[in-house]
């Protein structure tokens, strides 16, 4: 027989509550290989011109360019384009900054589009242009994304050419150790390797997402290097595979990699300034030229006034 008692005071009963267990997870341990060199003690390399070729984009609405790369099919072509709150829109120009089309890339947005690669990919007889939406500010992204597409031909094609692009690769990555912010994208032409640089104060970790990416499951990305380098806004691995650049809105860092050396083998070694005149309000992008007879890079403009958006060309020796 089953006997049930209560208190007077109370009407109704109630059922203790257990003390609960806070668990608290110790920190993700990431080991990142950080190179022995002094970095306020690099020399500055000789094989480009110290003042670049400066041109005005002819288009005046491109006020927060974030990233350059430069065409593998199309001579001279440079694609850019605007970070977050603009279109969804890859924008083709040249060195003398002229309009030479616009590509809509209909499948994805512009969460925030930091950067911008071309290089190889899953189909060897085609060259892919890789949009970086890896921006985050706020560090509060579970994962970032970039979106590939084969490059366009524009063998005669009229230009301004206007296309939009349907088929996007779209590959998910995840930080090892936590969201972050990034503005670098770096695909390595011989591996087909996806490599991104965090922007924060005094570092720059890199992390690397090897070649075959998923774009049906989240990868992974693996940390390479750290470097003491402070807010890296872009860079770029030279076509063929031996040279590296990364840059912030003050200077630029040069690698030269030894033989057969791996981009994160390189980038352990002691890099070189290379030549920046800081012409630019706040410096982005980035890109060896198609024939590796120099580099360009490109600005962010807006909230600068009386300042226009340019590219810029130092020409190697």
């Amino acid at each position: 027989m089953l006997f049930l008692f209560s208190c007077k005071k109370s009407e109704t009963s109630t059922i203790p509550i257990k003390d609960s267990t806070v668990i608290i997870l110790p920190p993700v341990t990431v080991n990142f290989l950080t190179p022995a060199y002094d970095p306020s003690a690099l020399d500055t390399t000789k094989l480009f011109t110290p003042v670049p070729v400066t041109n005005n984009l002819f288009r005046k609405d491109l006020l927060e360019i974030s990233g350059v790369a430069a065409s593998k099919i199309n001579p001279g072509i440079l694609y850019i384009h605007n970070d977050s709150g603009n279109p969804n829109q890859v924008y083709l120009t040249d060195g003398s900054g002229a309009d030479k089309g616009t590509l809509t890339l209909t499948p994805v947005g512009n969460r925030d589009w930091e950067d911008i690669a071309v290089g190889p990919g899953p189909d060897a007889g085609k060259s892919y242009v890789y949009v970086g939406d890896i921006g985050d500010n706020d560090s509060k992204y579970s994962t970032v994304f970039v979106y590939r597409f084969p490059e366009p031909d524009l063998i005669g094609k009229i230009l301004p050419f206007i296309s939009s692009v349907t088929a996007v690769d779209q590959i998910q990555l995840k930080y090892p150790d936590g969201p972050r912010n990034a503005e670098t994208l770096m695909v390595d032409p011989l591996t087909k390797d996806i490599y991104i640089v965090s922007k924060e104060s005094n570092q720059a970790k890199i992390y690397v997402a090897r070649y075959p990416q998923s774009t049906t499951a989240v990868t992974a990305l693996t940390p390479v290097v750290q470097l003491y380098f402070n807010k890296a806004t872009g860079g770029d691995i030279s076509p063929d595979g031996t040279e590296i650049l990364l840059r912030s809105n003050e200077l630029i860092w040069y690698w030269k990699l030894a033989a057969n050396a791996s981009i994160s083998a390189g980038l352990i070694t002691k890099p070189q300034h290379a030549p920046y005149i800081n012409n630019e309000p706040q410096g982005e992008g980035i890109c060896f030229a198609v024939d590796n007879a120099g580099y360009y890079t490109n600005t962010e403009v807006r909230g600068y006034t009386g300042k226009l958006a340019t590219i810029s060309y130092y020409k190697r020796k």
